[in-house]
């Protein structure tokens, strides 16, 4: 279950991996701030990409071979972000980034509620949405740190993420496989489908709400704070932006494991009631340019995100059936992706604009 876990968290670490690496980036490429929402979003299309047409392919094969191939997919983005020599090369790492991200988050939340007992299936959304944004927080932290302090700035996280791949790939090798492959069914199985059952459907909307709300916010913070720090902070320490990207993932996992034992439901309310607050410090910490500000609204933020994501993806594995639990999941995960992206691209057109 922590080799699980432990691939879950590298996956996402390559979500944040390049936030720190968007300015060194617009300086050695020359692309505006619209063109870095672009990027930053380009992963939506992976995301759905994989989550529509391959979003049910470990309940069909086994969650070990999908989650090697997600790995694989991982390593060629990795190997892009590593040679990029201009923009274009970013958008298809992005892209096959979206889609290793995509394959892994749904069959590996299944896979860690399979190996877990009946009686500790509770805990599976808690073990699953901390790794993710432990993953977050180090891609962040490590980046940043790397990029400031280490030579080749915009290749060694890359090396570095490379060879954590191949451990993990290592660890889910060895890794107790849960469902029995079932290549009878293979027949249409890249036909797009959502995948939520008619039955489940009334109770799947709010916690696909909650997580379409939650990743909003978190793709608004880590598109454009490093910019803010830049340009209305002035501060050019990459190991600084990284870090302050990192506390809010950091702080969700602790708010996840702090709030445990409060039900999914009020786990929700709370997360979305506290996103209002949290948008309101932000703004506040750009007008008056206030770092203290900023990271007051970055804890806001973390407690808000880690009470709504943890909440939701609970809603989603209890009311999941069985044989359908990755189907389900990764629709939850196209909420949760299209959130994180597409409202983004929109503050870009209005920051352009």
């Amino acid at each position: 279950m922590w080799s699980a876990a432990a691939m879950i968290a590298t996956m996402f670490m390559a979500s944040t991996l390049v936030t720190p690496l968007y300015v060194p980036y617009q300086q050695a490429f020359g692309f505006s701030t619209l063109t870095l929402t672009l990027i930053y979003s380009t992963y939506v299309v992976g995301n759905l990409l994989a989550l529509l047409f391959l979003g049910r392919l470990s309940d069909e094969l086994g969650r070990r071979p999908v989650i090697l191939a997600a790995l694989a997919v991982a390593g060629a983005s990795t190997a892009l972000f590593l040679f990029a020599g201009d923009t274009a090369w970013l958008y298809w790492a992005r892209m096959l980034s979206g889609v290793a991200i995509a394959l892994a988050s749904g069959a590996g939340t299944a896979w860690i509620t399979e190996l877990l007992s009946r009686a500790e299936r509770p805990r599976a959304a808690l073990i699953a949405t901390s790794a993710n944004f432990l993953g977050l927080a180090i891609g962040s932290l490590l980046a940043g740190w790397l990029a400031q302090y280490a030579p080749w700035p915009l290749k060694l996280p890359f090396v570095a993420y490379a060879a954590l791949l191949a451990v993990v790939a290592v660890l889910i090798g060895r890794t107790r496989e849960t469902v029995p492959p079932r290549f009878g069914a293979l027949k249409g199985l890249l036909a797009p489908r959502i995948g939520v059952p008619r039955a489940i459907l009334a109770s799947f909307a709010a916690p696909a709400i909650t997580g379409f709300a939650t990743f909003s916010l978190i793709g608004f913070y880590s598109a454009l704070v490093p910019s803010l720090l830049r340009q209305r902070l002035h501060v050019e320490n990459l190991a600084l932006a990284g870090a302050v990207v990192a506390e809010l993932f950091v702080v969700s996992a602790l708010a996840m494991i702090v709030t445990r034992n409060l039900s999914s439901a009020h786990a929700m309310i709370g997360g979305l009631v506290l996103l209002i607050p949290s948008v309101i410090l932000l703004v506040a910490a750009d007008t008056l340019a206030s770092l203290p500000l900023l990271v007051a609204a970055t804890a806001l933020v973390g407690i808000a995100t880690g009470l709504g994501y943890r909440g939701s993806l609970q809603v989603i594995n209890q009311i999941a059936p069985p044989q359908r639990r990755a189907e389900v999941a990764s629709s939850y995960f196209i909420a949760c992706f299209v959130g994180n992206s597409v409202p983004v691209i929109g503050i870009g057109w209005l920051a352009a604009w």
